[in-house]
């Protein structure tokens, strides 16, 4: 008889809750270092107390990957209940969690761990993905294999309305920083092949450079996988977020569309005024 399939993730995906609750997904929490004290990402911190800790002091939390030994502590309940796990976890050329937690798997039987090759959301698609197929049937084996072809195809990107916190925190240098708030440059960083990178700039208002954002990516949606789209932000304005999801629904046919916020992790290096439109294409992303 086939072992019971649990799902577990880590805190970069930034499934809202009733996601987490309607697939049973486990989190396991990134670290967030900030005025000397160190958070579990989603439990005792939140993007907001990050935001007021700047705003106050102006300073940027750090984050940290989690350690071989939280990963396998993490896992070792679920394997003891018998479970099959498939845990996903952010992109390997982001951070090192994802090889503590292959290190950790090793240590048990019927644990596999995907590399997302992305962050936030882009992996969230790849739970809830991986959800679907348990309410299928599928093994755990067989669900690792198919999200691991799905993150090929997985479509991230977001536009960032100042690069303030990407210049803090050392991400982006005083020049590009000085030039895009000069010309009131938003970038578009989309995430390819595991990275992050700038794939165009856009100028103008916020939430008018938005609507121009999503017209672009979405285009004549006949390469998307119409099933379910993340319109992910990172404290925007409630109109604004508002007014993309229903841009998102007049755009194309998605069954789903999710509203989400981004968690504290992904906050700590976009900064507020981050959204991003996510979505799985048909074919690989390139």
């Amino acid at each position: 008889m086939a072992k019971k399939v649990i799902l577990t993730s880590d805190s970069t995906t930034d499934l809202s809750a009733e996601l987490i609750e309607r697939y049973n997904v486990q989190i396991l929490p990134l670290g967030i270092s900030l005025g000397g004290t160190l958070y579990r990402d989603g439990i005792d911190i939140n993007p907001d107390k990050i935001y007021d800790h700047y705003a106050k002091t102006g300073e940027l939390p750090k984050t940290s990957a989690v350690n071989l030994e939280e990963c396998a502590d993490f896992f070792r309940p679920y394997v003891e209940e018998g479970y099959s796990i498939v845990h996903f976890s952010i992109s390997s050329e982001m951070s090192s969690t994802f090889n503590n937690c292959r290190l950790a798997a090793m240590e048990f039987e019927d644990v596999y761990v995907v590399d997302t090759r992305n962050l936030s959301t882009g992996g969230g698609l790849l739970v809830i993905s991986a959800g679907e197929m348990v309410n299928q049937g599928l093994e755990a084996k067989e669900i690792a294999e198919k999200c691991e072809e799905l993150a090929t195809r997985v479509d991230a990107s977001f536009v960032i309305d100042s690069l303030e916190f990407l210049h803090k925190g050392g991400r982006c240098s005083s020049i590009e920083a000085f030039g895009a708030n000069l010309l009131k440059l938003k970038p578009c960083i989309a995430v390819r092949d595991g990275k992050m990178s700038a794939i165009k700039k856009y100028r103008g208002k916020y939430g008018a450079v938005l609507k121009e954002y999503i017209t672009d990516m979405i285009g004549d949606a006949s390469d998307i996988e119409l099933d379910k789209v993340f319109v992910t932000h990172a404290g925007c304005d409630e109109e604004i977020c508002k007014e993309c999801v229903e841009l998102v629904k007049s755009l194309a046919p998605f069954k789903e569309v999710f509203l989400t916020r981004a968690g504290s992790t992904v906050s700590s290096h976009c900064g507020k005024n981050t959204l991003g439109v996510l979505f799985i294409r048909k074919n690989k992303v390139q």
